[in-house]
């Protein structure tokens, strides 16, 4: 019954008002009725299988549609203009009810660009469905371990050396805090020495009675400010290799734990699901999906365990280069500050020499990276 009503749906018109009901039909009164019949009862779900994707084409090809079905040899979908569209499953002869479009007949097969399209739509389709199964795995992993009702996998001598990377960083980070209000500071002093120094020679010259004593102390002032920069530095340079070690290094490796920490969330979530695969019933479906279940598990195990080792191998030259890089930076710190504050100007500038500090000029631009290699 269904087949003969569509067969007359597929050369025939009819038109649908904005309120959704049919219009009459001069040819054939009862095709309306069939046809309502049809539409209210429902395909056979057993028969029916959605059509992914709408259909565009030309002036006389498919029309864009939302909702798609089909009933055995028959495909049916319905535009957002309110139109029925109707043809033979591989055969592009179309009947529409209610668009006031007369039926094409063209035969032409889609062509290469469509096909490219559908398979370019089906990637995209496989990689948001791939995505979403993953996220939702994990985060029912996450939350089962939040709550207590989950097992994780827990490697306690990479744990606390994770941990101690952690703060060892928040403690360098207020270092670097402090080194650069100290280097703010030390600039202010320089620019009021400076500042001060030229006051008093200015007034040495002003003030013949105070001349010899407003000399001295202009001097002592711009040696002083000379001393001061050399401070600044040695402080700068120190701050600088601080702040590579702390945002570079240490990010570096912090970033390679955190897809550690994302690697053994997957891991445990697969393992989990198939755990919980294992101890249903054997059938032949079960298998199959077992199979794949422990494919999947062993694929997310090999790059968990392989992230696990890149961990341990940064940590462990993070751990040389950090003392490498202090035990050469705090020496510096400790001569500048020495030198600066018992005003041994020739220590203090053995300091720079030993450690290839050179100051630049005031006003002068700083050097590209190439120059500094």
């Amino acid at each position: 019954m269904t087949d003969g009503i569509l067969g007359k749906a597929a050369t025939m018109e009819i038109p649908i008002h904005g309120n959704g009901e049919a219009g009459q039909l001069p040819e054939d009164d009862g095709l309306e009725q069939d046809l309502q019949q049809v539409m209210v009862s429902g395909p056979n779900l057993n028969e029916t299988s959605i059509v992914s994707g709408g259909y565009g084409g030309s002036g006389d090809g498919l029309i864009p549609t939302e909702k798609s079905f089909s009933w055995g040899r028959w495909e049916v979908w319905v535009e957002p203009q309110r139109c029925l569209y109707i043809r033979e499953a591989g055969v592009k002869e179309l009947g529409s009810l209610g668009s006031g479009r007369h039926p094409s007949h063209s035969t032409t097969p889609a062509g290469p660009g469509d096909e490219v399209a559908r398979g370019i739509a089906g990637e995209k389709f496989d990689i948001v469905k791939k995505w979403g199964i993953n996220t939702y795995k994990c985060t029912k992993q996450l939350l089962s371990e939040r709550f207590g009702r989950g097992s994780r996998t827990v490697d306690l001598e990479l744990e606390l050396q994770i941990e101690l990377l952690r703060e060892t960083k928040r403690k360098y980070e207020s270092v670097l805090q402090l080194g650069r209000a100290l280097t703010a500071h030390l600039y202010s002093l320089l620019q009021t020495q400076h500042a001060l120094g030229d006051a008093f020679a200015d007034l040495s010259q002003k003030s013949p009675e105070l001349q010899e004593e407003f000399g001295y102390n202009a001097e002592t002032q711009k040696l002083l400010c000379k001393n001061g920069e050399t401070l600044l530095g040695a402080v700068n340079f120190f701050v600088s290799s601080i702040n590579t070690l702390v945002t570079k290094t240490m990010e570096d490796t912090l970033m390679t734990v955190k897809q550690y920490e994302a690697a053994r969330l997957e891991y445990d979530a697969y393992r989990t699901d198939l755990e919980e695969l294992s101890l249903g019933p054997r059938d032949a479906g079960t298998r199959g999906r077992l199979e794949s279940a422990q494919a999947t598990f062993q694929a997310h195990r090999d790059k968990y365990e392989k992230l696990r080792g890149d961990v341990a191998i940064k940590l462990k030259f993070l751990e040389e280069n950090k003392i490498k890089v202090m035990h050469k930076q705090l020496l510096l710190f400790h001569n500048a500050v020495s030198a600066y504050f018992a005003g041994n100007q020739k220590q203090l500038e053995q300091t720079l020499q030993q450690f290839n500090i050179k100051l630049r000029p005031p006003g002068a631009e700083k050097p590209s990276w190439l120059e500094e290699q």
